[in-house]
């Protein structure tokens, strides 16, 4: 099995297909990347900017280059040394348009009869036969269909006729009553839907991979790409909707002949991968929320809880625990209540419970998982603990709970297996979407698979941590940015600022909050640190984020009932950092005062997550600074021509002169993966290399030398932590390390050691530093 030292996120589409990949390969090899990391590339939806709406498993995208496009990407890749790993969706299928994917058009022609009923999780008896599809604005809109060249249509929305249900003259709603799909009111996507999503989303269908002939005929395609060479790795998008995930993956491993395999598992704080999964690990959330916190203060965790508990209008800040048991129940009991309904459907009629009891019990359950799913028997002390946490908040449903508990104990039934593959759902639906936008003491600490009750990490919890991960999962990916996080490395490491600068934060937020009010205090926070995460931005940008992170909170506003004078006063606000002169002001000084030590911040998290354990992945335009929200914002259109320019000025010998420059994040980023990918000998274990003097616990500082080498013989990490806190107290003064041997910096090319170094000499000209033995190191 091949291992990349590191990856480079691309995400192709139609504005940046697989021949402009090609292109810039180049130059990626010069930035020291080691392989390609493409997002989903079959064909999915015209105009997808993702392609996680995969339409046809069969080909290559043609609007992202197509079959030719990857043989050419290869090829340029294969010529430079570098290894292509691409993002795969097993788990859905895009059906916006019905006519586009031939799986989902011959279901809905042809009901159960079809090749591919199997293919599709549907509950046909629930819908009477028919499979239903929430298109419609209500039902009575049945009356507007239209049949137009053999087909149904509505609006943009085109539909197959089965063989035999029309004749010239019919009325389309009479046709209608006759086919194998029942077109309905999208509202009704909560209650009676039939058939398994993509969370709510209506639009992907979720796939059946566990049955042999589905997973051959949707992986064809993938196959093709390792028999021919074409690609050295995969990346699987949400394994946990997965009926089994593992049998999944052992799967994958044969067609890819061993091939290296990430998967997209969140794991939450504690968790870990199951060991029956055939993978290297998962795609670094959980590196990212432990790098975040080794950079944030303490000491701003109490007077931000106090700030929180003013914005709520209480005596204490928000109860975590209790939001996400609210939030997850709310998703639960409202657009997944289908998926907690065809669950209720599946208890046997013996059981003494009625549908409504049982899918009560069920919704608590749910509610209560620590964790996103089970795999069982893997995760049955879990279920156990769920369920009795479900039964201590519900007494009301404690028989209930004991009763279905031996039904969801046994993984082979169908109750057993579709309740594992619906709790990751509410669990996404109900943290990430919701409640990480309504718990908003400090943005920097609700990204994904992170635990935002946890505020900071200090630096020995950060070792022992980073000693499992050398230990446990070494091939794992880490991260900082992707096309998920809600915040871009460098938006967070700017917010991350305000919990060293508490005080200065509330007077600001207080004016700001006066100025251009909002009657949702928590929201306020969020927007308002948003704002100062991602200046400058573009109106636009602020809108949309705005808009979405309102709408997903659920507070105030939602997608399915907007609040219109909520929205109207969220866009004033957003408005008024770019038309009223003394809000405009408040952010431009607040984000004046703290740029540097946001500067320092994102220098030490560049550093630490690509020279720490694992392999680090760089998500396009990074190297740059990147302070983007929460998508479509971080999927915006990356000049690799202006960072191509910059890193060939650095390799003459131009260098930033500080951490304020941007090119010194593109100094770090391409010395830290030339030098992981060109000596992969100094990145072989994990030591933590201890400061000593009055400012060391602003250092985070570890050596990469294998376990039987001689002491630094493996490459050493500096980074600066909570660089105000350290300019207060006065700065590194006599603060030191030890060097057992000579080393030189990667980002200066000065030379330190043997001996105790001052930290101060280490980092005069930047908040970090990479060391390098100049030979072998000694005990």
């Amino acid at each position: 099995m091949r291992i990349p030292a590191s990856t480079y996120r691309l995400q192709i589409r139609r504005g940046f297909t697989l021949f402009d990949a090609a292109r810039r390969v180049p130059y990626l090899k010069a930035l020291g990347v080691d392989w390609l990391y493409l997002s989903p590339i079959l064909t999915a939806e015209p105009g997808s900017d993702h392609g996680y709406d995969v339409t046809d498993p069969s080909a290559v995208d043609p609007e992202r280059g197509g079959a030719e496009g990857l043989v050419a990407l290869s090829k340029v890749a294969r010529e430079h040394g570098m290894g292509v790993l691409v993002d795969i969706v097993p788990n859905h299928v895009g059906v916006a348009s019905s006519p586009l994917n031939p799986w989902w058009w011959s279901l809905l022609k042809e009901g159960r009869a079809s090749r591919y009923a199997d293919a599709f999780d549907v509950d046909w008896d629930f819908g009477g036969g028919r499979i239903r599809i929430p298109v419609l604005g209500a039902d009575e809109d049945v009356k507007q269909l239209e049949i137009e060249d053999g087909e149904l249509r509505y609006y943009g929305h085109r539909f197959p006729l089965a063989e035999g249900t029309y004749a010239e003259g019919e009325s389309p709603a009479a046709v209608h009553d006759r086919q194998h799909y029942e077109l309905v009111g999208w509202r009704r996507a909560n209650d009676e839907l039939n058939y398994r999503r993509f969370f709510a989303v209506s639009t992907l269908a979720g796939l059946r991979v566990e049955i042999p002939w589905v997973f051959d005929e949707a992986h064809a395609e993938v196959a093709r790409w390792f028999r021919e060479g074409l690609v050295d790795g995969l990346r699987v998008d949400h394994p946990d909707g997965l009926a089994d995930p593992a049998g999944y993956l052992h799967r994958l491993k044969e067609i890819s002949g061993g091939a290296y395999v990430l998967v997209e598992k969140i794991l939450e704080p504690g968790e870990e991968l199951p060991p029956e999964f055939a993978c290297e690990g998962t795609t670094g959330y959980d590196a990212l929320a432990d790098v975040d916190r080794v950079l944030v203060d303490p000491a701003g965790q109490t007077p931000l809880d106090v700030l929180d508990a003013r914005l709520r209008l209480t005596d204490e800040p928000a109860n975590y625990a209790a939001m996400i048991l609210g939030t997850k129940r709310a998703i639960a009991d409202g657009i997944l209540r289908s998926e907690i309904l065809r669950l209720a459907r599946l208890v046997p009629s013996d059981s003494g419970l009625s549908e409504g009891a049982a899918a009560d019990a069920l919704a608590q359950i749910i509610a209560a998982f620590p964790v996103y799913r089970t795999y069982l028997p893997t995760g049955e002390d879990v279920l156990r603990e769920a369920c009795a946490a479900a039964a201590e908040c519900r007494p009301d449903l404690s028989d209930a709970v004991d009763m279905l508990l031996p039904f969801l104990l046994k993984p082979e039934t169908e109750l057993g297996r579709r309740f594992q593959q619906t709790s990751g759902m509410v669990m996404a639906k109900g943290v990430e979407d919701t409640a990480f936008y309504r718990y908003t003491r400090l943005g920097t600490l609700t990204e994904v698979g992170a635990d935002p009750t946890e505020f900071s990490v200090e630096p020995g919890e950060f070792h022992r941590r980073m000693q499992n991960r050398q230990d446990s999962l070494p091939l794992s990916m880490t991260t900082l940015s992707t096309h998920d996080t809600k915040r871009s490395e460098d938006t967070r490491a700017r917010i991350s600022v305000i919990a060293e600068r508490v005080p200065e934060w509330t007077q600001v937020l207080s004016a700001l909050r006066e100025a251009a009010p909002l009657p949702d205090g928590p929201f306020s926070s969020l927007l308002w640190q948003a704002v100062v995460g991602a200046w400058p931005a573009s109106r636009e940008r602020l809108h949309g984020y705005a808009e979405k992170a309102a709408r997903e909170a659920g507070n105030s506003t939602t997608w399915t009932d907007p609040d219109k004078e909520f929205e109207a006063a969220l866009r004033k606000a957003v408005d008024s950092a770019f038309d009223d002169p003394s809000v405009n002001a408040l952010i431009e000084d607040f984000v004046a005062a703290i740029d540097r030590y946001a500067a320092s911040n994102s220098l030490a998290l560049k550093l630490i997550q690509l020279t720490m354990p694992g392999v680090p992945d760089v998500y396009q335009g990074t190297e740059f600074w990147d302070r983007s929200l929460t998508d479509p914002d971080n999927r915006r259109p990356v000049d690799f021509d202006e960072r191509e320019d910059a890193l060939a000025k650095l390799d003459s010998g131009l260098l930033p002169e500080s951490a304020l420059d941007e090119t010194s994040k593109l100094l770090v980023t391409s010395r830290a993966l030339r030098l992981r990918r060109d000596r992969p000998e100094l990145f072989q274990g994990y030591r933590p290399v201890q400061a000593s003097g009055p400012a060391a616990e602003h250092l985070v500082a570890f050596d990469r030398s294998a376990p039987d080498a001689n002491r630094g013989a493996g490459a050493v990490t500096l980074a600066t932590r909570l660089p105000h806190g350290l300019e207060q107290g006065g700065g590194w003064r006599d603060t030191a390390v030890e060097l057992a041997t000579e080393m030189q910096d990667e980002l200066t090319g000065n030379r330190f050691g043997p001996g105790a170094v001052p930290v101060a000499d280490l980092l005069q000209t930047y908040p970090v530093a990479l060391l390098v033995p100049v030979s072998g190191g000694f005990a």
